[in-house]
């Protein structure tokens, strides 16, 4: 579950910079400070478990590449290379993970 908090922590930052883009009401701008503050507490809190490096490395790559594919599907341009590099973003984020050898007793909870 401790991934799982950073995974929906990347969900939120992607909601919040597609937010500080697209807000132009109250509600919306409501909405893009809720995604703020949830997606730092869930940063936060999964800082308390996993190694710190790892973790963060994860969460903005997942954010990033969450950005991307958001943009594109609201319109932004796509091209080969700009696919490659997220391709090749996601091995990295999912190598990191993988490679990430969490201490006796952190698995739990």
């Amino acid at each position: 579950m401790k991934w799982g908090n950073v995974f929906i922590a990347a969900v939120f930052e992607v909601g919040w910079v597609m937010g500080l883009k697209y807000a132009h009401s109250l509600m919306e701008w409501s909405a893009t400070i809720i995604c703020i503050v949830v997606s730092f507490y869930l940063l936060i809190k999964a800082t308390s478990q996993l190694p710190v490096g790892s973790l963060y490395a994860v969460f903005t790559g997942l954010g990033t590449a969450g950005t991307v594919i958001v943009g594109m599907i609201l319109g932004e341009p796509v091209h080969k290379g700009k696919l490659l590099l997220m391709v090749m973003l996601l091995c990295g984020v999912i190598g990191l993970k993988l490679t990430t050898v969490e201490k006796k007793g952190e698995s739990e909870s």
